[in-house]
């Protein structure tokens, strides 16, 4: 084996095992995501089969507009409450680099996932709004062009 010592592996192990347990509350959130989404897209298509007929619909609309702007900050709080699940495991890491030299790539590894996962949910929080926000254009325009 090369020149790492079990008690600095143990301890590396260790905190991987401690940084799994806000993994677990990101699993969650991730199903969470997954359910905005699908709800975004009823909208969508909700507003979709409305636009013909404005006039007949404005006040359902209207509700379509304030539902997907309600699941934008559902969208954003969940991406930021990933977000801040990942930098907490990743707290683990960076506090641990300075003291243990033998886990030092198992903590560079895991802690770039943990990075990507960070950059992921950002992306992620950045689409949905992007999604709301056309299909509330949608419903505004086609609502104004009536």
């Amino acid at each position: 084996m090369s020149g790492y010592s079990p008690i600095a592996i143990d301890a590396a192990a260790h905190v991987v095992q401690l940084a799994l347990t806000p993994i677990f509350l990101l699993t969650g959130i991730a199903s969470l995501l997954n359910v905005f989404s699908t709800r975004l897209g009823r909208i969508a298509d909700q507003v979709d089969k409305l636009v013909d007929d404005v006039q007949r619909n404005p006040r359902r609309l209207a509700r379509l507009r304030l539902r997907s702007r309600v699941l934008d900050s559902a969208v954003l709080l969940a991406a930021i409450a990933g977000a801040l699940t990942c930098a907490a495991a990743m707290t683990l890491f960076v506090g641990e680099i300075g003291t243990g030299s033998a886990g030092r790539l198992l903590f560079a590894l895991f802690g770039g996932a943990l990075a990507c996962s960070i950059a992921a949910l950002g992306a992620f929080s950045a689409e949905m709004i992007l999604a709301g926000k056309g299909t509330r254009e949608r419903a505004e325009g086609d609502a104004g062009d009536q």
